[in-house]
């Protein structure tokens, strides 16, 4: 048997990477440093454990590119996908899981599969020699922060992520609050009244909004900066930027009717979104915070319906590092000056799981080719993987890189005759359509065997 290809790293990244190997039919490593060293964030051992939401957005794959890439990775084999699906919650058109039998089930394959090896222990130096994915994540430990660093030159590997609360669904005041999807989203019953809503009036937003301006925040360490990523901002920044911000945000009151005012028109509504099978858990929506603890708690139960709430866990802030991919990385998503380096996941600037985990799922089909000595064509770009991967590894501006969820600003334009001037949901279709086409023709497998 080949040497085993080495990964760094159990999140959404690392175990779509060793997936890929073993199905290549090659030996893969697992290196993962919990639970020996824990996390700010991480509650556990498990991987690919979920800490920031417990959705995978979108799961519309027609007019979504989050929702496409969810599409891809069913196509050529996803774990998470497979596992995603086995523990979905309703969401409305969300691919929401229960996080804990989710990571557990991911946990065991990987682990039950004969190709896979998972080492416990911090890897805190760039391995020399050997075929190496560097797939750390968000919460790259410090000292390998610093060898990339080190490594690579860069000044600035890092910006500030925050994550939500979660409450305890019986502590939730359901005869203030109400049950609806956005818009009545979804094919069932379940689905259409799968968030809580809590709708505020104009004076109890503004008051809302005061709190959380004057509330305590966690300070950063002498010489750090806050450079969020937009897409995961802290609720509070959101305010700071302007007090009708979150109205036109999370706390939009569109497409919602309060059941127990249906005349009553909501200034804002605050969305909790169920977080475990049992629907014990809520998660609000929308709400990452780098408030202090005993702030949150006073903040939060401001919002009629949460005046009672029990916390399950509470928000806070943390490290996120990336590299600058494009100048760094090669087409074949290498170190350009290291090539038995292969980096993969958030840590090569794609924001979110689904991004993680596909750029992963990249990673490792290529590692296995390269170590098969098998010529492997680039990723049409026209798919949603290859727009990602051409993104961070050329196709974004070096000097403004910051981390970037899939979109279809992307990809390349339709032609004229198809895109034509219809409206953006058709043009989407289209943009679908054609990345549908070029991905199974990527992958070799014909139209027929295209995932459900």
């Amino acid at each position: 048997m080949s040497d085993p290809i080495h990964i760094i790293g159990g999140g959404m990244a690392g175990v779509e990477a060793a997936w890929a190997i073993a199905r290549a039919g090659l030996p893969a490593v697992i290196h993962e440093m919990r639970p020996q060293t824990g996390t700010f964030a991480h509650r556990t051992g498990d991987l690919a454990e979920m800490v920031c939401s417990n959705s995978f957005r979108s799961d519309d794959d027609e007019r979504n590119a989050v929702g496409l890439l969810h599409w891809e990775m069913r196509a050529a084999g996803s774990l998470v996908m497979e596992m995603a699906a086995r523990h979905r919650l309703p969401a409305g058109g969300a691919l929401a899981v229960d996080r804990d039998a989710f990571s557990g089930d991911v946990t065991r394959a990987i682990r039950a599969n004969p190709l896979i090896t998972v080492e416990d222990g911090e890897i805190s130096e760039l391995p020399e020699t050997g075929r190496w994915i560097v797939a750390t994540g968000p919460l790259t430990s410090g000292a390998l922060a610093e060898s990339i660093r080190r490594t690579t030159g860069a000044d600035q590997l890092a910006f500030f992520d925050a994550i939500a609360p979660i409450v305890h669904a019986d502590t939730i005041d359901m005869d203030v609050a109400w049950r609806q999807s956005r818009y009545d989203k979804g094919e069932t019953e379940e689905e259409r009244t799968a968030y809580i809503n809590c709708p505020m009036t104009r004076e109890q937003y503004e008051a809302f909004i005061d709190a959380m301006l004057a509330a305590d925040k966690a300070k950063f360490h002498e010489g750090e900066t806050a450079g969020y990523f937009d897409g995961c901002l802290p609720v509070e920044v959101m305010a700071e930027r302007g007090r009708e911000t979150l109205r036109f945000g999370p706390m939009k009151p569109v497409g919602l009717t309060n059941s127990h005012a249906p005349d009553v028109k909501p200034y804002a509504v605050v969305q909790l979104r169920r977080d475990n099978a049992l629907g014990t858990l809520y998660n609000i929506v929308g709400f990452q915070t780098k408030m202090k603890y005993g702030a949150q708690t006073t903040v939060f139960r401001m919002i009629p319906g949460l005046e009672n709430a029990s916390f399950a866990r509470l928000g806070g802030i943390h490290r996120n590092t990336f590299i600058n991919s494009p100048t760094l990385l090669d087409s074949q998503m290498r170190l350009k000056f290291r090539p038995n380096l292969r980096f993969a996941g958030q840590i090569t600037g794609v924001e979110g799981y689904v991004e993680s985990a596909a750029m992963g799922m990249l990673a490792g089909r290529l590692a296995a080719a390269e170590a098969r000595g098998d010529a492997i064509p680039q990723v049409p770009m026209t798919t949603a993987m290859g727009a990602l991967v051409h993104h961070i590894t050329g196709g974004a501006d070096a000097k403004t890189f910051q981390p970037m969820n899939v979109n279809f600003g992307l990809f390349p334009p339709l032609p004229e005759a198809r895109s034509g001037r219809r409206g953006r949901t058709d043009r989407y279709k289209g943009y679908t359509d054609r990345a549908k086409a070029d991905w199974l023709a990527w992958l070799g497998q014909p139209q027929a065997q295209a995932a459900e």
